[in-house]
């Protein structure tokens, strides 16, 4: 099976396992990391084919919506790869970029390295920032069901990754304990610079927050 054989079963396997997905880690959260991640590796020396791979199995079952368990992720894309006849190097790969990716509440020594995951993780980034990001944020707060904002609860900075993973903060304290480090923790030329517009979206967004909700607007 060619690559691009490989890509087509893969965008069906994802859209098929997603299909009831919370709003912020649907089918088109993935259809949008992965098209950022092919943008930016247009100026990066990577392979396109693992970007490919792992911006669309990146989230294939993310840990917060399966009691926190982190393995099962990496192994339906393992499976899923190895019924493809797809190169072990290659899986093994994908699988890093996988356990690899996320911020883990920004505290977390990163494992792997590689160019493919610096692009992956910089598409799946930019996601969460500026106007989508704003969007999934909320949407994920009411999804569990959390406060938009409560002045008294003050965000916390230090999180270890077991309190980043349990918390229960109100929607907006979240801009400061992930969406508003981001910026600062991207890894390409091309995500810096996008990231950088959606990051003062973001700050605006908040001004004009706290100004209509102390009824100054």
């Amino acid at each position: 099976m060619n690559q691009k054989d490989i890509i087509s079963q893969t965008i069906t396997f994802v859209q098929n396992t997603l299909v009831n997905a919370e709003g912020g880690h649907d089918w088109f959260h993935i259809e949008r990391v992965y098209k950022n991640s092919l943008l930016i590796a247009k100026t990066e020396t990577v392979n396109t084919f693992i970007v490919s791979l792992g911006a669309l199995l990146h989230d294939i079952a993310d840990s917060k919506f399966y009691n926190g368990d982190e393995t099962i992720g990496p192994k339906k894309a393992r499976e899923f790869l190895f019924k493809l006849n797809v190169d072990s190097i290659v899986i093994e790969h994908v699988v890093n970029i996988i356990e690899n990716i996320s911020f883990k509440g920004g505290n977390e020594p990163q494992k792997f390295k590689s160019p493919e995951l610096d692009v992956v993780q910089d598409a799946d980034r930019l996601d969460a920032i500026g106007a989508i990001g704003i969007a999934r944020c909320f949407n994920y707060g009411g999804f569990k069901n959390r406060a938009l904002y409560n002045p008294d609860i003050k965000p916390n900075l230090n999180m270890t990754k077991a309190e980043y993973k349990n918390s229960t903060a109100p929607t907006i304290n979240h801009f400061y304990e992930k969406l508003l480090l981001l910026k600062d923790k991207m890894n390409t030329k091309t995500g810096k610079k996008i990231a950088k517009q959606r990051h003062h979206f973001m700050l605006d967004f908040l001004n004009q927050f706290y100004a209509e909700w102390k009824g100054i607007k």
